[in-house]
């Protein structure tokens, strides 16, 4: 939390009024997203932010296909080198408030190994991928943006299907913060940070021949 923020509150003379208040709220909130974890369907996709349940439209054939392409090739990369856990759409990602179905997640063997067949809340993945749209864009760059670096999640990407670019952001472990890695293009070539050797052309990520000789590339086929 910001310092000076606190500050400023606590200079107030009706802190612990305005803290009293924000306490009720919170133990209010904390009864509904307990509701939340209740209701929760394995065939529905939704998000419970800052108090709200947020439901999920379906998306267009370009999402899906990215979305996909991306995931085969991060999935089979992960499974060969027995790296971890790689989840796609219906992962429960439980942050402190907040609780996301990132589009693509990848969790360190170590954490991953964890994990239980009845497991449903998962802790902050070492990689997160959302795949952009009109009506997910707002929050991926804003909410989940600060909330996945606030707890740690080490690298994120931003895929846009449409513009067929990525964005990489990189964790500043000493601030909490995301700093920009690259902007990368239908031409570049992509490596995670968080997954070692694991090195792909954006391309593969936008055409389906274009993933298929990654996949061989990746696997040494």
């Amino acid at each position: 939390m910001n310092d000076e923020f606190i500050a400023e509150l606590l200079d107030a003379p009706d802190a612990q009024l305005i803290i009293d208040r924000v306490q009720t709220a919170l133990n209010d909130e904390k009864k509904r997203r307990n509701e939340f974890y209740e209701w929760l369907q394995d065939d529905v996709k939704a998000e419970f932010i800052n108090g709200k349940v947020v439901m999920h439209s379906p998306v267009k054939r370009r999402h899906l296909r990215s979305s996909k392409l991306l995931a085969n090739l991060l999935h089979n990369f992960v499974d060969s080198q027995d790296l971890g856990e790689v989840d796609t759409e219906k992962a429960l990602i439980v942050l402190t408030r907040n609780d996301y179905e990132p589009d693509i997640c990848f969790w360190r063997k170590e954490v991953a190994d964890e994990f239980t067949d009845d497991t449903m809340k998962h802790p902050a993945p070492d990689l997160v991928v959302e795949i952009l749209s009109k009506s997910t864009a707002k929050r991926d760059r804003g909410i989940k943006y600060e909330d996945y670096a606030a707890h740690g999640v080490r690298e994120y990407w931003l895929v846009d299907a449409t513009r067929q670019t990525v964005e990489q952001f990189q964790l500043d472990e000493d601030f909490m913060a995301f700093d920009a890695v690259g902007n990368f293009h239908i031409n570049d070539t992509i490596t995670a940070l968080t997954v070692p050797g694991f090195t792909i052309p954006i391309r593969a990520i936008f055409e389906p021949e274009a993933n298929r000789a990654a996949l061989r590339a990746l696997l040494g086929d």
